[in-house]
This record gives C-alpha cells, structure tokens and sequence, in this order.
C-alpha cells in the first residue's frame, strides 16, 4: 500500500509519497509560495529539483505534486490507482477529536471549527483537504490530528484553574502540540527495546525552533508542556513559553499595546531572541557563547535549565521513568545540549556517555549501561506516524 501525506500550510504544500510494505519514502518535497512566486522542490532516490511554478491556489499545488509524481522521468508512479489513501496533517482537533478520522464533509466542518485555536494551520489544511478531494475523488483521505495523542490526559493535568465558564463557553484548557511526534517516538522508544509501551514510563523532549516535553506513561500522554497554545512551556526560539500571565497586562498597560502586538511579541519576539539580543537559531547562539557573549549563554542556560526542569516533574509525575528521548532538530543533532541537559538528573542515577556528544539523526541509546533511566537518541518521522494511523483506519474499512 502506498500512502500520499499533505501537509497544507499557509503558503505552503509538503507531501511524502510513502510505500508501506517497507516505510520506503518514494517521493518528498514541498510546493512553496502558493500564491507568491512559486517553488516546487521535488526528490526521489534518483531525482532532485527545485524549480518555479504556477501556484496561484493549493489546488495548482495538488495537481502539480500528482502531475510530478507521474512524470516517467520525475516521477515515482504509473497511475494514481497506486496509491492507496491520503493522510493529511492537522494541527488541531480541539475536544472533538481523538483519533484519526475519514474525512466527509461533518469532520472538515469540525476542523473549521477549531480554527480559532490555530488560525493559521487550521485553515490551510481544510484548503489542501478539499484540493485533493476534487483532484481524487472517490479516494480515502484520513486526518491525523496533532493535538489527539495529548486527549489521553486526566482532568488534573488539563484543566486551568479559570473559572469553568470559559471551559463551558470556549473550551480552555490545555491541549498539548507536536503529538504526532510524541507518539510515534514514544512507540519507537519501546520498539527499540523490545518492550510493550505499556511497560515503560517515557519522556519524550521535542527541542527545536518550537519545544515540548510529554510524560508518557504505559503508552499514553498523562501531561505535556505546550498548553492552550503551542506558545506555553519551554522558552522556545522566538517564544517566551511560560510566564507570569499577569506581566502580559502589566506590558500592554505600560505599553499601550494591543493584544494583538503582545501576542506578536510573546510569540515572534521572545524565547532565545530575545534574551540573546543575537539569533533564534542555537548554532548562532552557540558561536556567541564561543566569542563570549554572555547574553548568549544566559539564553542557553535557560533553555537547559527548563528542559531539565520539565523532565523532574514529569519522571515524578509518573512515579518514575524508564526512558528519555530526544527528538526534532536541535534534540537529534545538538549533543552537547543533551549532556547538559542531563547532567544535572545523575541524582535519579541518568548517566548519558559522554562518547555520544558527536553523535547526530541516529535512532540509539546514548546512557551508559548503568543508567537508571534509558537516554535515547530518535529521529522523529511525523509522516511515517501519519501514513501508518492512515493505512489503519483505510484497512479497517
């Protein structure tokens, strides 16, 4: 079975064309600037380009991906028939959705529904959804939500201390973000042990541009750091992550800002940037602290001491834990950061090898056979989660 992700965001279009008998990715890319000037990259095991192209709408997008995928040169397939289903990306379920869905007309209504909790995902996915109903029709189209792995959350772990009306009235409470990848990590985790994920306590940090950590407890999230929005938790590249929610007021008051400025500065002003003075990106931050810069080292201490911060509570949370993985960009790549990380929880008997700080995008353990817990290394495969719940849901039809 061949399965097709979409991935629709804003301006953007990415896929994965993903053969299932054996998780071989056949075709990946990205049609960009949808809109704009248009770009369409494309890659197989013998083909790369990156070349302009006509996108005034997702749909211009859709019928070009399908048209390269079909290209006896660019391509990868005959005939659509050869694929067997699409899963779609999607940001946020709200409370409606736990679990992947068919798509009818009732489950995108439900994702428009949800747009005020992802304005700027929600949107675009509803977009590419109906692009490839009209240019498949007849084919199953299965949406993945983002924020599902989060829905097995108790009460106590969800709900803010508000008065319920808002809960009632709007449904705030804490959602969680990046759940696809904490599943699939989560399971990969206890693959590579050859464990159940119902025997082990997991926690599971996704460090990049945008960060959370989830506790992962007999195979299903009992807490995680992002909340209402992706904006709380871990101080992030450009995000402040958790504060005091009185100094919002207190700055537009002093300000005269507007909610719309604050949220653009706690989202696209804080975090690393801004305490950096410098970068949101950690190899700028970490040539900095190279040349001294002290602002820099403030920043990266920060974000350290928070991720450490966040795995303590989590391995109390759930009474213990037996692994902590990291994952997304900077968590694959940046060894030095996972050490420091970890250093500071040898009090629980962590002890990553030192031997791994070089060690980048491979799926391994980096403790050392005396740990108490199991530090592993996973490159996170969000498309691969999408395509496997897809193939799921498609062969229990």
């Amino acid at each position: 079975m061949k399965i097709l992700v979409i991935n629709a965001g804003s301006s953007s279009l990415k896929y994965q064309l993903i053969n299932m008998a054996d998780s071989k990715v056949l075709a990946k890319g990205i049609a960009d600037k949808i809109g704009l000037d248009g770009v369409l990259e494309h890659k197989t095991d013998s083909v790369k380009i990156k070349e302009p192209a006509e996108l005034k709408n997702h749909a211009d997008a859709i019928h070009l991906v399908l048209k390269t995928l079909l290209d006896p040169e660019r391509g990868c397939i005959q005939s659509l028939d050869e694929i067997a289903a699409i899963g779609h990306r999607i940001v946020h379920g709200g409370v409606l959705y736990n679990k992947p869905m068919l798509v009818d007309e009732e489950v995108i209504k439900g994702i428009e529904a949800c747009s005020e909790f992802a304005p700027l995902h929600n949107p675009a996915h509803v977009v590419g959804i109906r692009a490839c109903v009209e240019a498949m029709p007849g084919k199953p189209q299965v949406v993945v939500f983002d924020t599902a792995f989060h829905q097995t959350m108790p009460p106590k772990a969800y709900t803010y201390a508000l008065p319920q009306e808002y809960y009632d009235k709007y449904k705030v409470r804490r959602y969680g973000a990046h759940g696809t990848s904490h599943k699939y990590v989560s399971l990969r985790a206890a693959e590579m042990l050859g464990k159940k994920p119902e025997e082990l306590k997991v926690i599971v940090c996704h460090l990049g541009s945008g960060a959370s950590i989830s506790a992962v407890k007999n195979g299903k999230c009992v807490d995680t750091s992002m909340g209402f929005t992706p904006l709380a938790g871990l101080m992030m590249g450009t995000r402040c992550g958790d504060i005091d929610p009185a100094i919002v007021t207190y700055i537009m008051e002093k300000e005269g800002l507007t909610p719309k400025e604050m949220d653009t500065i706690m989202n696209k002003k804080s975090g690393l940037l801004a305490v950096s003075g410098l970068s949101s990106d950690f190899r700028a931050i970490d040539t900095a602290i190279e040349e001294g810069n002290e602002r820099a080292k403030l920043a990266l201490d920060i974000y350290e001491y928070e991720t450490t911060k966040y795995i303590g509570a989590y391995a109390a949370a759930m009474g213990g834990v037996d692994v902590i993985a990291f994952t997304a960009g900077v968590g694959e790549n940046n060894g030095d950061l996972r050490y420091r990380i970890c250093e500071p929880l040898k009090f629980m008997g962590v002890e990553v090898d030192p031997a791994t700080q070089s060690w980048r995008s491979r799926d391994a353990v980096i403790s050392t056979p005396d740990s108490k817990a199991t530090v592993m290394v996973i490159a996170t495969n969000e498309e691969l989660m999408i395509a496997r719940e897809t193939e799921a849901l498609v062969k229990a039809l």
